[in-house]
């Protein structure tokens, strides 16, 4: 609990308007996509680095948790104050600071949505690819803290593929920058590539220097129809293996299919059992080289039907169906287990065959969607809490799965990151030599363990 008189020394620090303590006002930072709950004992929003520096000095000082938050809309419990403490909220720090087309650089604050840094950057023809589902309300500060991926990352990257260098503020209290604004830099250890992906346990993001790239001339965004998963995931090696890179290349089974097919704008074949959706961009006789060759691909590897997007509206109907295909699953069931595996692309016929036996033998419905073009695939494990049996089915399901996809030399989050979702199954893919090196280089950051707790190390 933190007490009055250190709450009035945040509230000194800070303004009275920015600092919320009462119950009701602090729900809405008590929980986050994963819908589980703890209370804060007050909410911060800080608008500067040197108020951050001086609440995380007093932190450190007085012994109490900070947890940094973006926009929450985080899968794994990544800020949530699991053990109550401050939750500081970054929504303050929300300008684009620069953008640079003569070095293809930016510079933005940690509260910058990512649908309008996108936006932003377009209007003079640059581009930053990242594009996680959550764009329209996730911030890039978020984006780095769990290095979010996205859509376009089997042709783009990820988002530490397009930080230089970030602005911070360390657990003690000391600001410091890392990284660079060149598209090189080898001077001491990557400190940036360190904290990109942290989770909000090594430092506070304060700024983010981005790489930015031109804007695509073009783009063609086409939808293919399949009878069943193996034909689907079969067709994603083969558009591959002609040495096509798809912008986009995501996949919906069928359980997916049927959650999302109002909404779809296009009519799907009863029979269909799955889908991917297509996007190609660049020069404008590539766009179409390339998506005449994926058409053929797809008609070879059996699919049932094939359309291209008449234009910008409906290729945008598409995406946004496909962004939500995640919140339509609760018509299946009230409560599900959301995991973003990756494997080898080369294994996502084994891995969905996987899916169907483990769905058969504890009786839950298991739909699979995500990114096909880079084998990271979101499995969402649907049950009913008020079924105890269904729950605890859930759990051995999860382990399991995550068992499975190791064996298959894949990972157990592409995107979501640990948190604490995923703390008590990291043993499982990281050996405890390398924990404990984790754990000492947390420590080495944060000896009074103040910032984020909880989090990652189960």
């Amino acid at each position: 609990m933190i007490s009055k008189t250190v709450l009035r020394k945040i509230s000194n620090i800070v303004g009275r308007e920015h600092l919320i303590t009462e119950g009701d006002a602090m729900s809405e930072y008590a929980t986050d996509a994963t819908k589980l709950k703890f209370m804060p004992d007050a909410v911060v929003f800080p608008g500067s680095a040197g108020e951050i520096s001086r609440i995380l000095h007093l932190a450190s000082e007085m012994g109490f948790p900070v947890i940094p938050r973006g926009a929450g809309s985080g899968m794994s419990g990544g800020a949530l104050p699991v053990n109550g403490g401050l939750v500081m909220a970054m929504a303050r720090l929300n300008r684009i600071l620069i953008i640079d087309q003569e070095n293809l650089i930016t510079k933005v604050e940690p509260g910058v949505v990512t649908a309008d840094l996108q936006a932003a950057v377009e209007k003079v023809d640059l581009f930053y690819p990242p594009d996680p589902a959550s764009l329209n309300i996730s911030t890039i500060g978020g984006n780095v803290a769990e290095c979010a991926g996205g859509l376009r990352a089997v042709k783009y990257g990820v988002t530490r593929d397009y930080v230089l260098g970030l602005s911070v503020v360390i657990p003690t209290g000391e600001i410091i920058d890392t990284g660079v604004e060149t598209m090189k830099g080898v001077a001491g250890y990557d400190l940036t590539r360190l904290l990109v992906g942290s989770e909000g346990t090594l430092a506070v993001i304060t700024g983010i220097t981005l790489r930015l790239i031109p804007r695509p001339s073009a783009k063609k965004t086409m939808v293919g129809l399949f009878p069943d998963v193996l034909s689907a995931v079969k067709t994603v090696a083969s558009i591959i293996k002609k040495k096509i890179v798809p912008t986009i290349l995501e996949f919906m089974d069928r359980l997916c299919l049927d959650c999302v097919r109002e909404e779809m704008g296009l009519s799907i074949p009863r029979g269909a059992g799955a889908m991917l959706l297509i996007e190609v961009d660049g020069d404008e006789i590539l766009v179409e080289r390339d998506a005449q060759k994926i058409r053929d691909v797809c008609v070879r590897g059996g699919a049932i039907k094939f359309e291209t997007a008449s234009g910008a509206k409906e290729a945008e109907l598409l995406w946004e169906a496909r962004r939500n295909v995640s919140p339509s699953l609760y018509k299946l069931r009230p409560h599900k287990i959301n995991e973003d595996v990756v494997v080898p692309r080369s294994r996502l016929a084994e891995l969905a065959a996987h899916l169907g036996e483990l769905g058969e033998r504890y009786g839950l419905p298991i739909a699979a969607f995500g990114h096909a073009g880079d084998g990271n695939i979101h499995v969402n494990i649907m049950y009913n809490k008020e079924n105890s049996g269904e729950e605890a089915n859930a759990k051995i399901l999860t382990k399991a799965l995550f068992k499975k996809v190791i064996q298959m030399g894949g990972t157990i989050t592409g995107e979501h990151g640990i948190g604490i979702s995923k703390a008590p199954y990291l043993g499982l893919e990281i050996p405890e030599a390398g924990l404990q090196l984790m754990s000492r280089i947390k420590t080495a950051f944060d000896p009074e363990g103040i910032l984020n707790p909880g989090k990652i190390f189960s």
